[in-house]
């Protein structure tokens, strides 16, 4: 990325002020919400509008026109004026410094050929201006670094390390949905729209350099120019790792993504073939690409395959075990000295192999003395741990019920919840001091986030996952990602 690049996505991202052109006092209209949003997350820097009858909204001036607006005191513009007016605009903004421009406006390629010679011509004016043009049709921008959270539509997630791009503007929302649902948060989010000048690969690559992004994460509709979209993404993928969701991967699909952003969507076998010889990570839904971003951002790369997976119950197990033979991992058949030191801390009843089942005997120190044993031992590459918050459950029952109090359940209910959080607390200290992925897995992370256990997988600053199989499936993508940096060397 050259200089000029990183300095209008700098601009882009974390401006020293911005301009929404066409902003409104209508509640209803984009240009009220993105004024709005960008004011109600209490964006550091200085907030212009214009629109064309003046007066104020929101408590901001709105001015007739940008030449109104003082030279040199906003390098982004977020154009929600139509589209007659939107390349003189540019020419405005350029004249008063302006260096970044969204543009939320649709009605361009996305609506067929009058559309896309009105997008080329907008294109061409920002080429011939020198602003850095992202959009049109898209729905926004969010940099938590900033604060600055310009969109039509919620939410704002919380602070984190994953950047978004994303052809949609909807899949960019989920994305930050599920980052408030599971507490992995976010550092710059992005719907590149119809992408006239921008793509997807650009925002990848920025994200790659940029010292608050430690994973990118993107949807993808449609591919343009194949050979510069392979280039984009490997070296980005170089730098940190890439997740990558497809559109458009069906017949239907393609359909579909051709009159949303006016895509033109690519063969699945031969997206899929590019993705894996650039070391990009390919996900199959938007959860599971999720997951690999924010287990990405939250826990370090296996060094080998091995997993050991640590239950408090037989189902789960043996449910992971399948899980585990079917993906690219393996179930690790537990060496004799593991075996005979697990053997010293837990009752006969245990199950003597991998799963590590309990059989329901942990006693109070059985849990973390074992999730201790694992992280030590060389043979061990990664944990899966089942069972979290099983026991705080059973102590939101009896919390909840009209034995709570006199009959002695308050001892039991605060060990049990004490406990669950310490299981937590533990999994994510073995990992640290390890360097090896220890994964948390229950259904209570969807069911009662707030339990014990999930939550204090999410204090630790980890993912819980829903299911052991989601958990496999993230753990398999470190070690694609693993086996990808052990191939060239850099791990």
């Amino acid at each position: 990325m050259s200089a000029r690049d990183a300095s209008a996505f700098a601009a882009l991202f974390d401006p020293g002020g911005v301009i929404v052109a066409g902003a409104s006092s209508h509640p209803g209209k984009f240009g009220f919400v993105v004024l709005h949003n960008i004011l109600r997350h209490a964006y550091r820097g200085r907030v212009f509008a214009t629109n064309r009858e003046g007066g104020e909204i929101l408590g901001v001036t709105a001015h007739t026109g940008v030449d109104c607006i003082p030279d040199g005191v906003a390098d982004l513009v977020f154009v929600c004026t139509p589209i007659g007016a939107n390349a003189e605009l540019l020419r405005a903004c350029a004249r008063k410094g302006v260096r970044a421009a969204f543009v939320m406006t649709s009605g361009y390629a996305e609506t067929g050929d009058e559309g896309r010679r009105a997008e080329a011509e907008l294109a061409s004016v920002a080429e011939e201006v020198g602003i850095l043009l992202a959009g049109p049709n898209g729905q926004g921008i969010v940099s938590t670094p900033s604060s600055l959270c310009a969109q039509m539509v919620a939410p704002y997630p919380p602070p984190g390390r994953i950047g978004i791009a994303s052809q949609s503007g909807n899949i960019v929302s989920s994305f930050e949905n599920l980052a408030i649902r599971s507490g992995i948060g976010v550092s710059r989010a992005v719907s590149a729209g119809n992408a006239a000048v921008v793509g997807i690969a650009d925002y990848l690559e920025f994200f790659a350099a940029d010292p608050a992004t430690d994973v990118g994460l993107a949807y993808l509709e449609g591919v343009r120019d194949g050979r510069a979209l392979f280039e984009a993404l490997r070296r980005a993928a170089r730098e940190q790792p890439l997740v990558l969701v497809q559109g458009g991967a069906t017949a239907g699909g393609r359909r579909a993504a051709a009159s949303h952003t006016g895509a033109l969507a690519s063969n699945e076998r031969i997206f899929s073939g590019m993705c894996r010889q650039a070391g990009v990570n390919l996900a199959a839904t938007v959860e599971e690409a999720f997951d690999a971003a924010a287990t990405f951002a939250t826990q370090p790369l296996p060094r080998g395959p091995n997993v050991a997976v640590l239950t408090t119950a037989g189902g789960w197990g043996v449910l992971t075990a399948d899980s585990l033979v079917r993906s690219e991992l393996s179930l690790l058949t537990l060496p004799d000295d593991l075996r005979a030191a697990i053997d010293a801390l837990l009752p006969p009843r245990w199950s003597h192999g991998n799963p590590i089942d309990l059989a329901a005997s942990e006693s109070r120190d059985t849990i973390p003395d074992v999730l201790e044993l694992l992280g030590k031992h060389p043979a061990v590459h990664a944990v899966i741990f089942l069972g979290s918050g099983v026991q705080s459950n059973q102590a939101k029952l009896m919390r909840s019920g009209q034995f709570s109090s006199g009959h002695g359940l308050e001892r039991i209910i605060e060990f049990h919840e004490r406990q669950d959080a310490r299981y937590a607390q533990v999994a994510a200290a073995v990992s640290a001091a390890s360097g090896k992925p220890v994964l948390v897995a229950t259904e209570l992370a969807a069911t009662d986030p707030d339990n014990p256990g999930p939550r204090t997988v999410r204090d630790t600053g980890k993912l819980c996952y829903w299911s052991a199989s989601r958990a496999v499936t993230a753990l398999e993508h470190l070690w694609r990602r693993a086996r990808f940096l052990q191939r060239r060397g850099q791990l």
